[in-house]
């Protein structure tokens, strides 16, 4: 079946979505504060979709006209490695560039912190067109939080 992208909100979605990947989202208040920004006007909202079911979100937020962040990406599991993550970006890529917006980043865990799920998250991103731009202690949480960045055509 094939996944459709389409724009659309739905807390719960996201909560099956985060809750089933604890490699990346273990922590409750971190689910909840997703969920939260997922019912909230301010990030748009992408959803992949499946046989009717919702397998994938981003979320992202506009901060200046000129650039937005990717504020979350979350694919279900049993839809990893389907090209659903790699759809989800480029949508919200070629939404944004549309809109005039030149400059997309994004936050994940740090390649100073040792974990496998992440290191495969970053190597997600640089095959999505992402470049790693700084890392810093205490950003996103107490540990590293890597920021990368991708232009967007416009």
């Amino acid at each position: 079946m094939a996944v459709t992208i389409t724009a659309g909100r739905s807390g719960s979605d996201v909560h099956r979505i985060l809750e089933a990947l604890p490699d990346w989202f273990g922590d409750p208040e971190a689910i909840d504060n997703y969920v939260a920004a997922a019912e909230d006007g301010r990030h748009g909202s992408l959803l992949a979709v499946e046989d009717g079911v919702v397998v994938g979100v981003a979320l992202t937020r506009r901060h200046f006209p000129e650039s937005a962040e990717l504020h979350l990406l979350a694919v279900h599991p049993t839809a990893h490695r389907r090209g659903v993550g790699r759809l989800l970006v480029e949508r919200v890529a070629a939404d944004l560039a549309a809109d005039g917006c030149a400059m997309l980043s994004v936050h994940t865990v740090g390649p100073s912190f040792e974990n496998m799920p992440y290191a495969r998250t970053r190597a997600f991103y640089r095959r999505v067109g992402f470049t790693p731009l700084e890392e810093h202690d205490g950003l996103d949480w107490s540990g590293p939080s890597l920021i990368l960045v991708r232009t967007l055509a416009g």
